[in-house]
């Protein structure tokens, strides 16, 4: 491929509209930023050729998920929106792949199988169902979605598209995490009654400086469907976490791995949600300055009566407390006498196991970079046979529900009921309000 970036665009090109209508589809931007291309399926390929990888957000964790793709398939096109970054994953994965700038072009290439995204929350959304409605299959970074009604929005474009999404909560890939929820769920801590959740300190900073974006970089095609406001650099790259308009701090960042972690230990929880909320903080008054939450803790009661507390103080981890016993799970470790009776009392694979599609075959492992080999090769293992992935869009909307339900009690200030049938707060105009967000059209 020609060594180009291709510059964003408003709309499909001449060219690509008569492509587009020659087939018999018309491709169209919608102000969602929806894009239509000729579906991946209509193209022959060879059963034994390697998947084609389109590689979207290059930053540190895009770079993470596009390596362990490599290993599954072949990175064709890489895209970002600081060129700077998109010249040096280039370099790192393949100087023959085609550079873009705006994701949208790189999903009119009809060759592309596959597509990883690393970008910040607040275009994940709009990714995923171009991507779908494109004829790719998505491995995406959590958490999933910036609101509610994103997740919605992306369960049902993936119901319409049968597209094969997975969510990059690689903690249900690692062992202790897994092995946590199997112990939970197979009833030997007695009946789950406690789960308490610490995820650690939002940062607080600022003021900061405005100032004119670097050249490298395209603020307006990074800020996408959030407002428009003047470039700060520490809005951007990492430290996008502490804004609201683009994530929602920890209660989504690490809520995205340990909440999802406590849902998945719930029997019954992950495919559906509490039905009470209630959460407490206190917001900074920094003009230009980070705006999530300064002190913060939420609480939920579901409706088989477990309570699940979320802090931000305290050992980083998960407690499952139960009528018989407790366990205690984090990155680094698993513990409580319930892990140590598996020596007397191991699990009995055959008769109980989370793994639907049987990860279980895989070699154990733990930690980040081990997990997300495990995750990804889920996520290729599926792409091939079109089953579910252990991080599915469905079990991961559910799982970001919750933290930003979390958030939304702690704006409000008091206590709120939650529908997780239909989706809504109960009998509450206001709180409803708060499902979604205005967006930009760019």
């Amino acid at each position: 491929m020609p060594d180009r970036i291709v510059q964003p665009q408003l709309s499909l090109s001449r060219r690509s509209l008569l492509k587009a209508s020659t087939a018999g589809l018309v491709a169209s931007l919608s102000p969602s930023l929806f894009v239509n291309v000729l579906a991946a399926e209509d193209k022959p390929k060879s059963p034994n050729a390697r998947p084609r990888i389109g590689a979207i957000g290059m930053r540190y964790q895009g770079s993470v998920i596009a390596e362990k793709a490599q290993a599954h398939g072949d990175i064709v096109a890489i895209c970002d929106v600081d060129r700077e970054i998109g010249e040096k994953a280039k370099a790192q994965f393949n100087p023959q792949a085609e550079l873009f700038e705006d994701y949208r072009e790189l999903l009119q290439r009809r060759d592309i199988d596959v597509v990883t995204i690393g970008t910040p929350d607040h275009w994940h959304s709009a990714m995923v169902i171009d991507a779908c409605k494109a004829g790719k299959d998505v491995y995406v970074e959590k958490p999933l979605t910036l609101t509610i009604d994103e997740g919605k929005q992306i369960v049902e474009a993936v119901r319409q598209s049968g597209r094969i999404v997975q969510v990059g909560s690689w903690q249900r890939s690692d062992h202790r995490f897994r092995q946590a929820c199997e112990i939970v769920r197979s009833g030997r801590i007695g009946e789950l009654q406690r789960v308490s959740v610490v995820l650690g300190k939002n940062v607080q900073g600022g003021p900061f400086k405005q100032e004119a974006p670097p050249k490298n970089l395209n603020w307006n095609l990074w800020q996408g469907p959030t407002p428009d406001v003047p470039y700060i650099k520490e809005r951007s790259h990492y430290t996008f976490r502490w804004w609201y308009e683009y994530s929602g701090g920890q209660m989504t960042d690490w809520g995205a791995h340990h909440v999802d972690i406590a849902q998945w230990g719930i029997l019954g929880a992950e495919p559906s949600g509490p039905v009470e909320i209630e959460g407490t903080a206190t917001f900074p008054q920094v003009e230009n300055g980070y705006n999530v939450a300064k002190d913060f803790s939420a609480k939920y009661r579901y409706a088989n009566g477990v309570v699940l507390e979320v802090l931000d103080s305290g050992r980083n981890g998960i407690m499952f407390e139960g009528t018989e016993g407790r366990l205690f799970v984090n990155r680094g470790d698993l513990e409580g006498k319930p892990v140590e009776d598996l020596a007397k009392r191991p699990l009995d694979r055959e008769q109980f196991k989370l793994y639907a599609h049987d990860n279980l075959t895989r070699p154990i492992r733990v930690g980040k970079l081990d997990a997300i080999i495990n995750h990804m090769g889920n996520f290729f293992d599926c792409v091939q046979s079109r089953q579910q992935p252990l991080s599915d869009v469905v079990n991961q909307h559910r799982s970001i529900t919750t933290c930003h339900l979390g958030n939304i009690a702690m704006r409000l200030g008091r206590k709120l009921s939650w529908d997780p049938v239909k989706e809504g707060f109960v009998n509450d105009a206001e709180a409803n309000t708060w499902l979604r967000r205005e967006k930009r059209t760019v």
